[in-house]
């Protein structure tokens, strides 16, 4: 690859890493926020619930948006709403004024400065025998924000509280911007195969087995990571491990993704994609299911941070490489986003049932369970899909 690509690629990993990164490291709130503002975890959880929920539906008509417009602009314009939505939590007295921040506008921002249109843009720009290794770089590098921003929002919560935190947060996205500028640094590669229209592309993937079974199990995935993303450091506390402890036990989860997500994108060069997906959402309902069998701890918190970190976005670049391998990349950003809208369904169920279910029963074990549950489905929904290229990729 050329140094035009390469510098594409850097610019890309840098957006992903804030942004998606600082994503995740919203659960170190929930106690603070949830307490300060008199709100319940069912109530903080269905914020980033609908948070996700609306991430979710945006995220094809952004990515249609892209393909047509360009990604650049819609990350920029995504990255000032995520900006903006971060700022107006810092300064919420009540649940609906947290709802306006956290879930509407950053909400809709993260369908902008995320995985599905850094991943259509650069899509574009590498030869396909290489598509899979450098979606798994880019994703690794949200993880690696992961580690890096969940100890770092926690530094910044005991430090100067939740209100502050927010705010500062919201001036590191404020960078994301100049950076985006960079992903038009090189040029692409042409589209394989016959040209489509949008309606074509949308028929296609329709009636095409593998897409529907790729997107009904990328709902588990989003069930998952949101779930354990939201309530992990609360579970960790209420089983008497410290805050620090538990916001290092969920910042294990990025760090060790960042071999997890690298090593299975360069696997999904050489191997099935699909079998690789079926090995990972099997192995995540062993290592969720055995929450309710071992004793919590703090040694044991960051066993399983270890654990899920190795399967925690690693299903990214399989799932999005298989997209583009079937359909090719033309309209990548809108059918990926497609995808990615069932994953934030299952973000939705994952964080506000997970609120749900411990205000109801002062425990998250039956949380625990469906997550071992949903892995197994997601197991023999991937199973079946066929990863052959359309045929009129064929076609020059």
């Amino acid at each position: 690859m050329t140094g035009r690509v390469c510098f594409m690629i850097f610019c890309g990993v840098l957006i992903v890493l804030i942004c998606g990164g600082l994503r995740q490291s919203f659960g170190v709130f929930l106690r603070p926020v949830s307490l300060d503002l008199e709100i319940g975890r069912e109530m903080f959880g269905l914020v980033i619930a609908a948070q996700a929920l609306i991430y979710g539906v945006s995220q094809p008509i952004v990515g249609m948006m892209a393909d047509r417009f360009g990604a650049i602009r819609m990350i920029i314009a995504g990255a000032a709403l995520y900006a903006l939505g971060l700022w107006l939590a810092s300064i919420a007295t009540s649940a609906t004024d947290l709802g306006l921040g956290l879930s509407l506008a950053v909400g809709l921002g993260l369908s902008g400065p995320t995985q599905v249109l850094v991943l259509g843009v650069v899509g574009k720009a590498v030869p396909e025998n290489r598509r899979s290794v450098v979606f798994g770089t880019i994703i690794a590098s949200s993880s690696l924000g992961m580690f890096l921003f969940v100890p770092g929002a926690q530094f910044l919560l005991d430090a100067v509280g939740w209100r502050d935190a927010f705010l500062y947060l919201s001036l590191l996205i404020v960078l994301v911007p100049f950076v985006a500028f960079g992903l038009g640094s090189a040029p692409l590669v042409p589209a394989k195969g016959q040209k489509q229209s949008l309606r074509e592309a949308i028929d296609e993937a329709g009636g095409h087995s593998g897409y529907l079974l790729l997107t009904a199990g990328f709902f588990v995935c989003g069930f998952h990571v949101t779930f354990i993303a939201t309530h992990l450091p609360a579970f960790l506390v209420d089983n008497d491990v410290s805050p620090t402890f538990a916001a290092n036990a969920l910042a294990m989860i990025g760090l060790f993704n960042v071999a997890g997500a690298y090593i299975f994108g360069a696997l999904g060069d050489r191997f099935s994609k699909k079998n690789l997906l079926c090995l990972i959402y099997a192995a995540r309902a062993v290592v969720t299911g055995m929450m309710l069998i071992v004793p919590i701890n703090g040694v044991t918190a960051i066993i399983f941070g270890i654990c899920m970190g190795l399967l925690w976005l690693a299903t990214v670049p399989l799932t999005s490489g298989i997209v583009a391998q079937i359909f090719g990349t033309r309209y990548f950003s809108m059918l990926f986003g497609v995808v990615m809208m069932s994953h934030q369904f299952g973000s939705f169920a994952g964080a506000w049932v997970g609120g749900y279910i411990y205000d109801v029963t002062g425990t998250y074990d039956l949380m625990w369970l469906a997550a071992a549950v949903v892995g197994l489905l997601a197991t023999a929904l991937h199973w079946p899909i066929r990863e052959a290229p359309q045929a009129r990729l064929a076609q020059e």
